[in-house]
């Protein structure tokens, strides 16, 4: 069973490193490696002409090529006929390839979902890894769509839905999952094949990067009801809630208390195991930026989405189809 390893890059520098590292590293070694870079300016064509002689690596370089086109490109050109995906930026536990891929033993598994954690180098991404990234208990197997950080795939499963979607720059591997699920059924989930991910440094970058998610949300039609349900909450919910407790009544504050912790209760449970060993200063940063990440994700989402269904509707409007 050959397997490639396939992954897209632009600008990575010194942190392709990692996972390049890591994918030398693996107890089941990838029989290829197949990266395409989108036209990167910086050192990163270097750096990966430095592992041509620690790992089967084929570089293809396709510029001005977005996400899914060269996810698509390094997938086309890769031999394997089980495909696993990673992203620059992560570093792979040693036995992530090997237990990626054992399920492919059974002739009829199709597509397997691996696992990613939060990889923090100081408080703020504690917090932001506990906010953003869920734990394995979290997921429904029946549900779950993996990050094409920690995925795999038959090859012939990805010619027959056309591959990752090249109209769409971000959410590109959600709608990729949701064609997958829709064929072949529920990836298998195995939790133990983890690649470990960075959080985002700062809230600047993090409501950039919601931002873009949420606008392939809205450009691809994903998940209406849970962006109305957000709408909802910040413009009608929470707006009526302070109006009646300032004129009705003030034990209506304590009401909007208890919602604000509901709020934050799943990132409150993930992070207190995180939290030891840290001084009581930097507990209280840590439990501090909470619920500020939450609100900046989401200000970040309404306008991503917004932007996203406006761009939906020109396209269909060009097409003739509204």
């Amino acid at each position: 069973m050959l397997v490639s390893v396939a992954l897209t890059v632009l600008n990575e520098g010194e942190a392709i490193r990692g996972v390049l590292d890591s994918l030398v590293a693996q107890t089941r070694p990838p029989d290829e490696v197949v990266v395409a870079d989108g036209g990167s300016q910086d050192n990163t064509l270097a750096i990966l002409r430095e592992y041509e002689g620690r790992l089967p690596l084929q570089v293809i370089e396709t510029p001005g090529t977005n996400i899914s086109q060269g996810r698509n490109v390094a997938i086309r050109a890769a031999r394997g006929e089980i495909i696993a995906v990673t992203d620059a930026g992560v570093r792979c536990e040693t036995e992530w390839l090997e237990r990626l891929t054992a399920p492919f033993a059974q002739a009829s598994v199709m597509a397997v979902a691996g696992f990613f954690r939060s990889d923090p180098a100081n408080v703020f991404e504690t917090a932001m890894g506990a906010t953003v990234l869920p734990e394995a208990r979290d997921v429904n197997p029946k549900t779950f769509l993996p990050s094409s950080r920690s995925a795999a795939f038959r090859k012939s499963a990805w010619e027959l839905v056309s591959g990752y979607p090249e109209w769409l720059d971000y959410s590109e591997d959600v709608v990729f999952d949701l064609r997958l699920r829709e064929k072949y059924g529920p990836f298998v989930f195995v939790p133990e094949a983890v690649v470990n991910f960075r959080p985002r440094g700062s809230l600047r970058a993090f409501a950039r990067q919601y931002y873009l998610y949420a606008r392939g949300d809205g450009k691809a039609n994903l998940f209406p009801r849970l962006h109305a349900i957000r709408y909802f909450t910040y413009f009608v919910a929470a707006p009526l809630l302070a109006y009646a407790a300032l004129t009705v009544t003030s034990w209506l504050w304590l009401l909007g208390v208890l919602a604000g912790l509901a709020y934050i209760r799943t990132p409150l449970r993930r992070v207190w195991p995180r939290l030891k060993g840290l001084s009581l200063r930097d507990k209280l940063r840590a439990l501090a930026y909470i619920p500020l990440i939450r609100l900046t994700g989401d200000v970040a989402k309404m306008a991503g989405y917004l932007i996203g269904v406006g761009w939906r509707i020109r396209i269909r409007r060009s097409l003739g189809q509204v």
